[in-house]
């Protein structure tokens, strides 16, 4: 453990992760784990990785089915994890829901859940955790927008919108917690390889490959190493960013 530099810098701290079960913060959960973190996550339903992950982990990673969008539940996560693994130094706000859509035909229920999951929940997490980084004077916290929050795309609006206020939260929160010594960033992945675009149609994603410079889809640990510098004392001067992660797409 002591031999490997990315264990160093984790000292023992506590992370969470929302939308942990799956896809980008599944791989999320298990880079800080592996980096020597105790991990937190939850999501609205678990899965066979959260299950393994509580068998290999059980003192390190604590999981629980919560929704976001209720303010009671993520109060209660909250106050769980730091009885059970401590204070949270950490934070990756990674939880969201997209409904795709032209936005004439849009229920008004998709375009609430949005705001609600990507926004509303992504505020009052954020205002949970901080507190306690407010009185230790120190924290990382980790924004998951998106580049449609900097490029518009069709049938993208409402998510867009929600994505572009997470971007000005993390310039906004940068400002207010830095004189505290917490860290704000944000990242915005282009298209990976996960659930959401393995729905989407096939000839839309041979369109978004052959527009990318690099020529493929972002994987997942395209994503990782990244959220790992961004907590890494190399990273100790990088704050209120909005850091993109899609191959060269938006270039």
């Amino acid at each position: 453990m002591t031999g490997d530099p990315s264990r160093v810098h984790a000292e023992d701290r506590v992370a969470l992760v929302s939308g942990g079960s799956r896809g980008l913060g599944l791989g999320i959960t298990k880079a800080l784990l592996g980096s020597g973190h105790k991990v937190a996550a939850f999501s609205r339903s678990k899965s066979a990785e959260t299950d393994s992950l509580s068998k290999e982990f059980p003192d390190h990673f604590h999981f629980a089915e919560a929704n976001l969008a209720n303010l009671e539940e993520v109060s209660k996560f909250v106050g769980t994890v730091q009885d059970r693994l401590g204070q949270i130094a950490v934070l990756v706000n990674n939880a969201g829901f997209l409904n795709e859509g032209i936005l004439a035909r849009q229920s008004v229920d998709a375009i609430d859940r949005m705001l609600d999951v990507n926004l509303r929940g992504t505020l009052l997490l954020t205002r949970e955790v901080i507190r306690g980084m407010m009185i230790r004077q120190k924290g990382w916290i980790i924004n998951i927008s998106s580049i449609v929050g900097l490029s518009g795309y069709k049938g993208t609006v409402t998510y867009s919108a929600t994505k572009g206020a997470v971007d000005a939260m993390t310039r906004a929160l940068a400002r207010e917690l830095g004189p505290r010594n917490i860290i704000v960033n944000s990242i915005a992945p282009g298209y990976l390889q996960t659930d959401l675009t393995a729905s989407m149609n096939p000839k839309q994603l041979d369109q978004v490959i052959r527009r990318t410079p690099l020529g493929r889809l972002g994987r997942v640990e395209d994503v990782i190493g990244l959220v790992l510098f961004l907590i890494s004392p190399e990273a100790s001067f990088i704050s209120g960013q909005t850091i993109v992660v899609d191959g060269g797409l938006t270039a």
